[in-house]
């Protein structure tokens, strides 16, 4: 049989052999990856007040993981979750972080929680060149620039607000209060809602911070009866929303209320705990509804969630669900070879997509995923209705 052997590859394969035979060797693969592993590193919540978060988040992407590994994984690799609790504080998320790239060597970074968490840790996974996989935040700041190792599945919480301010402008809600988390997310999210709120000519009466683990919100509620408000805009996330609703509620104040989708976790257990004042409470979704199994990737989930008798079910279990879907993709579509250069390829050559009818949209200059936003309202026992 006749071999035809170009004259570029016989001169390359003189060069390697001149420079020694472990040029001929295949490229080592980077940290994480073996030929039976795939290792992916996550920090977040998992206890105090915000942990419903972290835990529900890591659920999720683990009930996709199992279902992938039980299906022979990803070009034979299935995929091990190494997790770490930070406690919705930076700076152990910044050493857990350390932690999982220096000790663990893990592949990727996926599953992370708050704002000012992704802060603490992305100046490490850029100086390592590890790519961070869709964070539990949905900040403008980390979306205005792509950068090369950050990506994002949730719609951003611009996209939120805009849809809330939007809605209160149709309804002719002239003014808001903004009640907001006293912290990097709070704050850098309330001049993103006084920024769309002047689009929409709807005026801020008043913004009020309130503690992380706040007991009660009897100050702020007071501070709002003198602003009158005609809606009140919660910028906050886990247990200290439910510490102003109860409080909000008791006081006898009337204007609507409306928060992001991180506001509520748990919504069984803020609507029993709340004792039927979470009715009313519309909040931004950035998920389907995970009852809703005429959307095909909600089926999938609750089929996954019976199959591997997963008890937690919430919208944040289901964004981690779709999260590690599309991450697997990206895997995929990396090919055997698989490299951190060509998981960051691979997603980006999803381009405009749906997984089971939910939209994703990458490429080289768009790492922000969903556009996905809905409004819905809680009812007494903590379902929503659109």
């Amino acid at each position: 049989m006749k071999l035809s052997i170009s004259r570029r590859t016989l001169v390359a394969g003189g060069a390697a052999l001149a420079l020694g035979p472990g040029l001929l060797r295949p490229a080592r693969a980077d940290n994480g990856v073996t030929d039976s592993t795939i290792r992916i590193g996550q920090s977040a919540v998992f206890s105090g007040p915000a942990k419903d978060f972290g835990v529900d988040y890591r659920a999720g992407i683990q009930l996709y993981f199992d279902r992938v590994n039980k299906s022979g994984g990803i070009h034979g690799r299935k995929i091990e979750l190494v997790t770490y609790d930070d406690a919705y504080e930076p700076a152990k998320t910044a050493v857990n972080t350390a932690k999982l790239i220096d000790e663990d060597k893990v592949f990727a970074l996926t599953g992370y929680v708050a704002t000012g968490n992704l802060a603490a840790a992305m100046p490490l996974a850029e100086k390592a060149g590890v790519p961070m996989f869709a964070p539990l935040v949905g900040t403008t700041s980390f979306r205005t620039k792509t950068n090369r190792y950050l990506f994002h599945v949730r719609a951003g919480y611009d996209l939120e607000l805009r849809k809330i301010i939007s809605h209160l402008s149709t309804l002719g809600i002239q003014s808001i209060a903004v009640v907001y988390q006293d912290s990097a997310f709070g704050k850098s999210n309330l001049a993103t809602c006084e920024q769309l709120a002047a689009e929409y000519k709807v005026k801020v009466v008043q913004t009020l911070p309130m503690a992380i683990a706040a007991e009660d919100a009897k100050q702020v509620i007071g501070g709002l009866a003198e602003g009158r408000p005609g809606a009140v805009v919660m910028i906050m996330a886990g247990r200290m929303t439910e510490v102003f609703i109860r409080d909000y509620r008791a006081s006898g104040a009337a204007a609507p209320l409306y928060t992001l989708s991180v506001g509520i976790t748990d919504a069984a257990g803020s609507a029993k705990r709340l004792e039927g004042k979470l009715a009313g409470l519309v909040t931004a979704s950035i998920v389907p509804p995970p009852g809703a199994q005429r959307v095909p990737i909600v089926a999938d989930y609750q089929r996954d969630r019976a199959e591997f008798g997963q008890k937690i079910d919430s919208y944040t279990a289901l964004e981690g669900y779709i999260v590690a879907r599309v991450m697997a993709e990206g895997l995929r579509r990396a090919g055997k070879a698989l490299t951190r250069d060509s998981f960051i390829a691979g997603l980006e050559s999803i381009g405009s997509t749906r997984f089971g009818d939910f939209p994703v949209d990458y490429s080289a200059k768009n790492h922000n995923g969903s556009t996905f936003v809905d409004l819905e309202m809680y009812t007494r026992d903590g379902q929503l209705r659109r």
